[in-house]
Formats: structure tokens, sequence, C-alpha cells
């Protein structure tokens, strides 16, 4: 199972490093990894999506928590989340395709942020499942380049969860 763990820590230098090396120490991979700053001057906020099960994810958090400069560690897997990522992608857009390619882009509320003769970059945001989706879309088309982020999530304060409430009505509107 994937984990989603939400660290804040003091902005200083060698933080990352030292957790880059806890993890590579004992042999797990971190999938996803977003850093940036928190909302207090001098804090970071990262948040890392990494394959285990809740006993190896326990002791990575204890683990963590042993290294200077780590304010807070919390797994936000199951809590409800507002979970984002960014990507750029620069597909192959000929005259015979662009207007299809425009076409998916505004179905998935994709940005166009450069154009030439023959490419076209999009800005797609959102969860990591629209990701996917118009990645595949896209592939037909030939995509030339991509660049992705890591998962960047924030817990509800409302505490409703999204993907429940989806799943809920989801299976209320199945025709039978």
């Amino acid at each position: 199972m994937k984990h989603t763990l939400s660290v804040i820590v003091e902005d200083e230098s060698g933080v990352l490093s030292r957790i880059a090396g806890l993890f590579a120490r004992r042999g797990f991979n971190i999938e996803s990894l977003a850093v940036g700053p928190a909302e207090r001057v001098g804090i970071s906020r990262i948040t890392m999506v990494i394959p285990g099960d809740n006993r190896t994810i326990e002791q990575l958090t204890k683990q963590l928590y042993k290294l200077v400069n780590i304010l807070k560690v919390q797994d936000i897997t199951n809590i409800p989340c507002v979970e984002r990522e960014l990507v750029l992608i620069k597909v192959q857009a000929f005259l015979t395709t662009r207007s299809s390619i425009l076409e998916i882009a505004h179905i998935f509320r994709a940005k166009v942020v450069d154009m030439a003769h023959e490419y076209l970059i999009l800005e797609v945001t959102g969860d990591p499942g629209k990701m996917v989706a118009i990645k595949q879309l896209l592939a037909q088309y030939g995509i030339v380049e991509i660049a992705r982020t890591g998962k960047i999530s924030l817990t509800r304060a409302s505490n409703v969860n999204t993907e429940f409430l989806r799943n809920t009505l989801n299976k209320e509107n199945l025709v039978y």
C-alpha cells in the first residue's frame, strides 16, 4: 500500500539530505516527493508518497522523529485531504490534430502555456488519477516530454472525505 506522509521541518540546509539518507539506509523508495515553504517563515512542508505496510510506515515515522530539524510527521493516507499534482506535457500538435488536443485540454481544464507550429505544452493540475487519464489520452498524439511534480496535500479542516462521497454517490447512481 502507498502511504502519504506530511513532514514539517525547519528550513535548514541538509534536512532533505538526512531524510533521503534515512530512507536509503533502510532500502525504502520514495515514489513522490514535494518540498516547499509552509505557513511560517523558516518552516517547510515535505510531502512524500512511500510504499509499505502500516508497521513499516510507523517505524519510519519513529526514525524521522529522531532526526534533527523534524517538527511533525503525519501519515495522512486515511485522513480526508485535498491532494494535487502539476504536470507539464509537451505534445505533438499538427494542424490536423491540434483541435482534438485542445478539446482534451478543455475537458481536463488544462492550460496551454506554450504553442509552436508542431507542439503544444499543456499545464494540468489535479489529483493523480487525472494526470494518468490525460496522459493516456494524449499518448496517441505523441508525447514529447513530461515534467510532473510530486503530490502535495493538506488535511481537510471540514473532515469531509470527498473520495468516500464520490464512491457513495457513484453507487447510488448505478443503473440496474
